[in-house]
């Protein structure tokens, strides 16, 4: 760890809630956070982005560095990592450009291309008149993956299967977001990695997914029992390997600082398959960063600690 933070003299603005479709998981992870953050010795105010009097404390209040435990639009996706910045307020977790990049699955996909993260095939549709659900049968065939480009913990992700299952996705999708990504279906076993630290960042023991539904969907994300997390994961040390390598990859290619988690698919030949990087994962009782960080010793709070210490180092 890159600094030692004294808890007694260190102000937390404990940022959750918000207004995106996540802001029940994120009030989630925030009780956990400041349960951790108090046991630890901090001054711990809580701040809810979606009312206007606390944003009024949080720019009046005296903090020392904010916690984000934000997720989806308006938390996740730069906007209030802008107004940090212009409050001269330390945060956790990756910057304006790195979080605007990353909740945006195509500019993701970008990245990933360009530092060489292998991801699945995908297009764009900014307007549902971009490309018809024939054209999507045409292009992708008739199994492929509808999701919103700008939406987290799977919301707004479908797995379809024929015409009609495609047509009813394009409709879903543009009614909660106005960027929609139709991608090749890959088939196989599910994965996420971690990535703690911005100087020199250390990358967690693999996780595997076993989800209760066809896929890692909301509930398997978050109902107690709706997955099961297997770490470190039953892979040979070659893969592994390969897994950590992409995960690196992927958080230093969308430059991130403090931590990420990147989730991955591992097809039948062996290759893995990005699929999106998280800025800010999820901290509940459920989640997958602090299982993985459980695995080498880490415990909730220590990590919770962990992310304050890297912001104020990295300040």
């Amino acid at each position: 760890m890159a600094v030692t933070v004294i808890p007694q003299e260190t102000s937390v603005a404990l940022l959750a809630g918000g207004k995106s479709g996540e802001r029940e998981i994120s009030l989630a992870s925030g009780k956990a956070v400041h349960d951790a953050l108090v046991e630890a010795g901090f001054n711990v105010t809580q701040i809810d982005p979606a009312s206007k009097d606390d944003l009024v404390r949080l720019v009046s209040g005296n903090y020392d560095v904010a916690f984000l435990a934000l997720h989806g639009k308006l938390g996740e996706d730069g906007t209030i990592q802008g107004m940090l910045e212009i409050l001269e307020l330390p945060y956790t977790g990756p910057n304006v450009w790195s979080s605007a990049t990353a909740i945006d699955k195509a500019k993701t996909k970008t990245v990933y291309e360009r530092v060489g993260v292998p991801t699945p095939k995908s297009i764009l549709l900014e307007s549902p008149d971009d490309m018809s659900a024939e054209e999507v049968v045409r292009d992708f065939g008739t199994t492929c993956v509808i999701k919103a480009a700008t939406e987290g913990s799977a919301l707004g992700v479908y797995l379809c299967d024929g015409l009609e299952q495609i047509e009813e996705a394009l409709e879903n999708v543009f009614q909660i977001d106005d960027k929609v990504l139709v991608e090749t279906l890959i088939e196989g076993v599910e994965y996420t990695v971690g990535v703690l630290g911005t100087q020199q960042p250390q990358v967690l023991p693999v996780i595997q997914i076993i989800p209760i539904n066809e896929f890692y969907d909301f509930e398997s994300k978050y109902a107690e029992g709706g997955s099961k997390h297997v770490c470190p994961a039953p892979l040979s040390d070659e893969l592994t390997q390969k897994a950590q390598e992409i995960a690196l990859l992927a958080h230093q290619g969308l430059e991130c600082e403090g931590v990420s988690r990147t989730d991955l698919l591992l097809d039948e030949n062996g290759n893995f398959w990005a699929l999106e990087t998280n800025t800010i994962p999820g901290m509940t009782a459920t989640s997958l960063l602090p299982d993985a960080a459980s695995s080498i010793g880490m415990s909730f709070t220590d990590l919770c600690v962990y992310l304050i210490e890297d912001a104020l180092a990295n300040a």
